[in-house]
């Protein structure tokens, strides 16, 4: 993350631009694959050696083979001011790795007819009048897929830090964050290139409470966490009995005040949900299986627009689409994500079915990006082919 980034917010994936996001993780990755390292069938060696060196509380990995859970494990603590060990079923802040999952409800509502991907954004709110003329005509494809020309996150601090003690309803919050945000000034010409934007997921949240009256937490509860069985979904911190976030060394154990704490509850929709590894898992193998045709929540087509990198852009809705990874063979699926916490990775080879999770209680102030793409490495030689030398 730039200097710049970093002030103005902790929480915008770690990362500047889709460089970071959906290309950083290949590239920290190359130089780790070491031939066939999980000969004995255990990822915790793995796990230990990635960490060594950094101040990472605990790192937890879990490796999907032919759409099931094939190996998982964790290593290190919850807390590093108690001994207290991380376990297999714990809970994880998951960061920005849950925008697919918000694309998927917003999936389900198109399908369902209460929502057009392409039906410009006057005429889906008709009353928010007072915007910058340039998003009347954006689109939840656009949103989606970082590609309708809005800044990363609302540009008045003062106005971002004030939601994290608002007091009103989360919809009633997300209404008012994204009505400051259509004032502003676009990054560049809606619709035309890729610009990494949070708020793009909050205006897509409101649009779907707007339709549906229902609060977007019960919507993704609904419509995404119910179907696939994700039991342990839910949102905000985790609680006291489980990992915490870690920060400049130390638990992190209150709410955040600011944008350079953590994240606000109303930010649900870009990335604030915890979860097990295996509901993460459930989430991706319905991912990959649906690349195929085999998918349980949604419909081919939606499967298809999520996976397929838009016009001149890295990214799909809302997956970095890659042609490899670390030297092997996709395509390949990725996201990551933090709130200055925590760090996670999701990598996926939907034609196969492999795939990998990792996801640490800390972030890169703390050696949790070397501890878990360390990780990682060893596990790409396993889940895919050698990528085709470039010519």
């Amino acid at each position: 993350m730039t200097t710049t980034a970093r002030c103005r917010s902790r929480w915008t994936h770690h990362a500047s631009g889709a460089s970071r996001l959906f290309f950083g993780l290949s590239l920290a990755l190359g130089a780790t694959l070491s031939g066939n390292a999980l000969a004995d069938n255990t990822l915790d060696p793995l796990l230990a050696a990635a960490m060594e060196g950094t101040q990472t509380p605990a790192v937890a990995m879990l490796v999907i083979r032919d759409d099931k859970v094939e190996r998982q494990s964790v290593r290190g603590v919850r807390r590093n001011d108690g001994t207290v060990a991380a376990q297999n079923d714990d809970v994880w802040l998951i960061g920005s790795t849950g925008k697919p999952m918000t694309v998927a409800l917003i999936a389900r509502l198109a399908e369902q007819g209460l929502l057009d991907w392409e039906a410009p954004l006057a005429k889906m709110l008709p009353d928010l009048t007072a915007i910058n003329p340039a998003y009347r005509n954006i689109t939840l494809t656009q949103m989606l897929s970082h590609r309708a020309g809005l800044p990363e996150n609302l540009l008045d601090a003062a106005a971002l830090d004030a939601f994290f003690t608002d007091t009103r309803t989360l919809p009633v919050q997300r209404e008012a964050y994204i009505r400051a945000a259509l004032r502003e000034k676009p990054v560049n010409v809606p619709g035309t290139e890729f610009a990494y934007s949070n708020s793009g997921f909050l205006i897509a949240a409101v649009i779907a409470e707007r339709v549906t009256g229902t609060d977007f937490e019960t919507l993704m509860q609904r419509e995404v966490f119910k179907p696939l069985g994700m039991d342990s979904a839910g949102f905000g911190p985790t609680s006291a009995d489980q990992p915490q976030g870690h920060r400049a060394g130390k638990p992190v154990t209150t709410a955040p005040q600011k944008a350079d704490d953590g994240v606000p509850p109303m930010y649900t929709p870009a990335g604030n949900l915890h979860m097990r590894l295996q509901d993460m898992a459930k989430f991706a193998i319905d991912q990959m299986a649906g690349s195929r045709g085999k998918g349980k929540l949604l419909a081919p087509a939606s499967y298809r627009l999520m996976q397929t990198a838009q016009s001149g852009s890295p990214s799909g809705m809302d997956w970095g689409v890659q042609a490899s990874i670390a030297g092997r063979k996709g395509p390949v699926l990725t996201h990551g994500g933090s709130d200055g916490n925590w760090l996670a990775w999701v990598a996926l080879f939907p034609e196969s079915g492999n795939g990998v999770i990792a996801i640490a209680n800390a972030a890169e102030d703390m050696g949790a990006d070397k501890a878990t793409m360390g990780a990682m490495g060893p596990v790409f030689a396993e889940l895919a082919p050698p990528a085709a030398a470039k010519p």
